[in-house]
C-alpha cells in the first residue's frame, strides 16, 4: 500500500518536525529556518508552546554548523515565531547573490 507523503506547509514552504525542533523551508534552497521549542505550557488537555528560538541558517554543508546561523531570535508562542520565520526566509531567499 502506498504511504501518504503529503508534507505540511506554511505559506507555501514545507514544515518538518522532529521532537521539539521544526524545520521550515526546503533544503534545496540556500536558507532554511530552524525553530526550537524551548518550553511549553499545559492548557487543559493541550500542550502549547512557550518560548521558541528562531534560527535562519545556511543549508551549505561545507560551512561549519556554528557558522551556518545567519540570524537568531526568540519569541513567545509558535504563531509569533512562525510569522517572523516566514518574513526572514522570504527576504533571505529573495536576495541576489
Amino acid at each position: 500500500m502506498a504511504e501518504n507523503t503529503t508534507l505540511l506547509t506554511y505559506k507555501g514552504k514545507p514544515l518538518m518536525r522532529k521532537d521539539n525542533v521544526i524545520y521550515y523551508g526546503s533544503m534545496a534552497d540556500r536558507y532554511i529556518i530552524m525553530l526550537q521549542i524551548l518550553d511549553s505550557e499545559k492548557s487543559g488537555d493541550i500542550e502549547l508552546s512557550g518560548r521558541v528560538a528562531i534560527y535562519l541558517q545556511l543549508t551549505d554543508e561545507n560551512v561549519r554548523p556554528k557558522d551556518r546561523i545567519v540570524r537568531k531570535s526568540e519569541k513567545k508562542g509558535l504563531f509569533s515565531a512562525m510569522d517572523i520565520a516566514s518574513v526572514w526566509l522570504t527576504r533571505a531567499l529573495a536576495e541576489k547573490l
